[in-house]
C-alpha cells in the first residue's frame, strides 16, 4: 500500500516520501481502517513519539498523521463494539504509525462510528481539534455560562471549534489572532477580537479563562489576564509563569470515544464546523506541512474517494 513516510530526522519536512509500505497488522483490540481521509499537525516530525515507540526504541520508517475517517476492513482478536465495513473516525496512538496511508492500524477503542451523512472529509478535522478544545475549556478549564473566555489562534483549527464550542455553553468569547482572522473569527460567535499584531492584549482586562494554542510571549503576557480563580489552559508548551492566584495547566489530547461521537452530533446539527483550509491528496501531503501561503483552519489529506 502507499503511505508518507519519513526516516531521517535532521531532514525534517524534505525527508517526507510518498513510499509502497507493507500492509498493517490488526494486533489485539485493534482494527484495520481503510483511510478515506487524514489529518496532520505540521510540527509532529518535532515530537520525540514521532521517532520511537514507548520503550524510546527507534521506529523508523515512520508514518505521520493521527487523525482518520474511514472504514474498518479487518478486525483484531479481541476487538468488541465495531465491524466490517462501519464508518468510523478518531484518533491513532502517538506512538505507532498514523493516518498518512491507505490503511492503518488503531486500537478499536479510539474510533467512534461516524453517521452516513457525515462527509469524511468534515470528520477527519474533528479528533485532535475538537477534543483538544473540549478538554481544554471543559475538563481542565471547567468553562461555565456567563464566564469569560479568552481563545488564541481563534481561526485556526483548534481554536475555531473552541469558540464555537465555548459560544454554544454560553460563555463570552474574546478570540484573538491576525487582522485577516477577524472576520472568521467573529462569524463564529466570538464576542470580540484582538488583532495580536496591531492591538494590545492587556486591554482585554482580566477573563476567567485563557486558551493558549501559540505559547512563548503570548503565553507569558496571559497569565496576567487572568482572574483570581481562573484558569490558564495551553497546548503549545509547559507552562513556566502562573496567573496571580490562578491555575495553569498544559495538557496533550487523549482520546474518548464518547466525546468524539458527541462532536459528530453537533456536527450534523450544524451547531459545530470546522474550518477546512486546503484538501490535498496523499501524494501532496509532503507538501502539505509546509504550504505555500497561509490559509486559516486545517489542511485534510483525502487519501480515498468516497
Amino acid at each position: 500500500m502507499q503511505a508518507i513516510t519519513v526516516q531521517d530526522r535532521a531532514a525534517g519536512v524534505s525527508g517526507l516520501t510518498l513510499s509502497e509500505v507493507p500492509h498493517p497488522h490488526a494486533a489485539e483490540n485493534d482494527v484495520i481502517v481503510k483511510v478515506h481521509a487524514a489529518g496532520f499537525t505540521p510540527g509532529e516530525l518535532d515530537w520525540p513519539s514521532t521517532w520511537t515507540d514507548r520503550a524510546g526504541r527507534d521506529r523508523t520508517p515512520t508514518v505521520p498523521g493521527h487523525e482518520l475517517s474511514g472504514v474498518v476492513t479487518e478486525l483484531g482478536y479481541g476487538t468488541t463494539g465495531l465491524s466490517i465495513g462501519q464508518r468510523v473516525f478518531g484518533l491513532t496512538d502517538w506512538t505507532r504509525n498514523g493516518t498518512l496511508a491507505q490503511y492503518t492500524a488503531i486500537e478499536a477503542r479510539n474510533l467512534a462510528p461516524l453517521p452516513a451523512d457525515v462527509d469524511h472529509v468534515m470528520a477527519a478535522a474533528l479528533p485532535i481539534s475538537g477534543l483538544t478544545a473540549w478538554q481544554a475549556l471543559f475538563d481542565h478549564a471547567h468553562l461555565t455560562t456567563g464566564q469569560n473566555v479568552l481563545i488564541h489562534g481563534a481561526a485556526g483549527g483548534v481554536g475555531s471549534l473552541a469558540v464555537q464550542l465555548a459560544r454554544e455553553a454560553g460563555a463570552r468569547v474574546i478570540a484573538t489572532g491576525r487582522a485577516a482572522d477577524r472576520d472568521t473569527a467573529l462569524g463564529l460567535g466570538a464576542d470580540t477580537f484582538i488583532d495580536l499584531q496591531a492591538e494590545k492584549l492587556e486591554d482585554t482586562g482580566q477573563v476567567d479563562v485563557v486558551f493558549d494554542v501559540i505559547g512563548g510571549e503570548i503565553l507569558e503576557r496571559s497569565t496576567a489576564l487572568v482572574r483570581p480563580g481562573g484558569t490558564l489552559v495551553t497546548i503549545a508548551e509547559p507552562v513556566t509563569v502562573h496567573p496571580h492566584n490562578g491555575r495553569a495547566i498544559f495538557f496533550v489530547v487523549e482520546p474518548d470515544r464518547a466525546r468524539l461521537a458527541e462532536l459528530a452530533q453537533r456536527l450534523r446539527d450544524g451547531r459545530l464546523k470546522p474550518i477546512i483550509g486546503a484538501v490535498r491528496t496523499l501524494a501532496e501531503a509532503a507538501s502539505a506541512f509546509t504550504p505555500d501561503k497561509r490559509t486559516p483552519g486545517k489542511t485534510i489529506i483525502r487519501v480515498t474517494e468516497d
